[in-house]
């Protein structure tokens, strides 16, 4: 604990002294505030912003695509839209980890930029990959076309993964420390809000792609591609003017990949208040996974609302974590972040609880994942804000890249036993089991904390 204490003493002047753009009369200003006249901040906000969503539309853009050049009129999509998730989840688990490394050692602006570019070119690589496969013999009894999408979607989401720590750890150095909360809180309100209406608008903005496309007379195949790789390369354009003022560490002679990642988990085991939010984060994480698949079932049970509908579901959810977020910028820094995640996990719990409850009344059941939302935020927020003011800033890429792969390999058994469970033992006790682990995650934390807190 010594050893991290020091290191927290050497990084925090760096970070106040890396946000400069802010004006005194700003310092003691609470709320979202100093943070919207902070143009280096808003710089890389506008990035995220164009970033996730070509990120949630390029899914929506691959099952368009199969629809139109692979499935055929006997067969289901699953099939099909399984690969592409499974590419798409692969570099997640694989390299994760080794992404935070890396982020530490090289220039966040660079990659942010040129993370984004690469995955433009990558989707604007598709119309011609796709038209010399064309009359090329199946490979595995897959057409190479296929095979194309599959390895564009493999390099689009290893560049992911190199972005998201590299985003993450870029706000410490553009925020000061006290405004780090409702950095946060615009942070996650955005990341949230590209999933929705990233599914929600993708089809129709692609569709609407296409239709502007005709009307201008134009017979080309790909508009839809443009303008998803118009969005990466967009964000990455963007994120060109910022300047975060970093410190490169630079050494003569750098040590191992995994011997740095090894160093990650070395400062994990030391600090156990960035440790308790990351495995509060990884609860949350988990709960939202089985919700996202058990929210198609529940879509079904509810009056007036198709299976097809369970958008709304999460949308509702969405909202809910707005309204959190606004209510933690604004007034968040006055609480304890141990009692906002005790707090937020309780709150999940209740709601988790009248959900389960309420799976065939759609006002209630609404209202219940509202509310889910709601307290979700007073959880993931204060413990992502958490973990950026407790890491030094050489380390932060290593702890958010092993954040990032916790949280991957975490999601992968919701999402695969959510479904089973609800199959074999009904959608309320599925619910009614998601609140138990709230409340367990809640009280496991709280618990440690309080203990370590007593030593110290």
């Amino acid at each position: 604990m010594k050893l991290s204490e020091e290191e927290q003493t050497n990084t925090t002047p760096q970070t106040t002294d890396n946000n400069s753009s802010q004006t005194p009369a700003d310092e003691n200003t609470q709320g979202f505030l100093p943070v919207l006249k902070n143009y280096r901040f808003l710089t890389l906000w506008s990035g995220q912003i164009f970033s996730q969503l070509a990120d949630k539309v390029y899914l929506v853009l691959m099952i368009s695509i199969i629809a139109s050049h692979f499935q055929r009129a006997d067969q289901t999509i699953s099939g099909w839209v399984s690969a592409i998730m499974i590419a798409f989840t692969i570099p997640a688990v694989l390299f994760g980890s080794l992404a935070g490394v890396y982020v530490d050692r090289w220039s966040k602006k660079g990659v942010l930029v040129g993370t984004n570019l690469v995955r433009g070119l990558l989707v604007w690589s598709v119309p011609p990959l796709l038209y010399f496969a064309e009359d090329l013999p199946p490979w595995f009894n897959l057409p190479v076309g296929f095979w194309c999408l599959l390895v564009i979607t493999f390099f689009v989401s290893t560049l992911t993964q190199f972005f998201a720590p590299a985003e993450q750890t870029a706000i410490p150095l553009l925020v000061k420390r006290q405004n780090l909360l409702p950095a946060n809180s615009l942070y996650t309100t955005t990341m949230m809000a590209s999933v929705i209406i990233g599914f929600a608008v993708g089809e129709p903005l692609l569709d609407l792609t296409e239709t502007f496309a005709h009307g201008l007379g134009l017979t080309w195949d790909f508009s839809k591609e443009i303008v998803v790789g118009a969005g990466y390369a967009i964000a990455g354009l963007v994120l060109l003017p910022l300047n975060p003022k970093e410190k490169i560490h630079v050494k003569e002679e750098r040590p191992h990949v995994f011997q740095d990642i090894w160093e990650g988990v070395q400062y994990l085991r030391q600090n156990h208040r960035v440790r308790n939010a990351m495995v509060q984060l990884i609860i949350l994480f988990c709960v939202f996974a089985a919700l996202a698949v058990l929210a198609v079932r529940l879509a079904e049970t509810l009056p007036n609302l198709e299976s097809d509908q369970f958008g709304f579901i999460l949308a509702a959810a969405g909202v809910g974590m707005a309204v959190g977020a606004t209510f933690l910028g604004n007034w968040g820094q006055a609480l304890s972040r141990a009692q906002l995640g005790l707090w937020g996990s309780f709150g999940m719990a209740g709601a988790l609880a009248g959900l389960a409850f309420f799976t065939s009344n759609m006002t209630l059941a609404f209202i219940m994942t509202t509310l889910l939302g709601f307290f979700a935020s007073l959880v993931g927020i204060p413990m992502q804000t958490t973990i950026q003011e407790e890491t030094p800033e050489n380390k932060r890429g290593k702890v958010f890249g092993l954040q990032n792969n916790a949280v991957n390999i975490a999601l992968s058994l919701p999402l695969a036993l959510a479904s089973v469970a609800e199959t074999i033992f009904g959608l309320a006790a599925v619910l009614l089991s998601l609140a138990g682990i709230a409340i367990a995650g809640g009280l496991l934390t709280w618990y440690i904390s309080q203990e370590k807190t007593g030593k110290n």
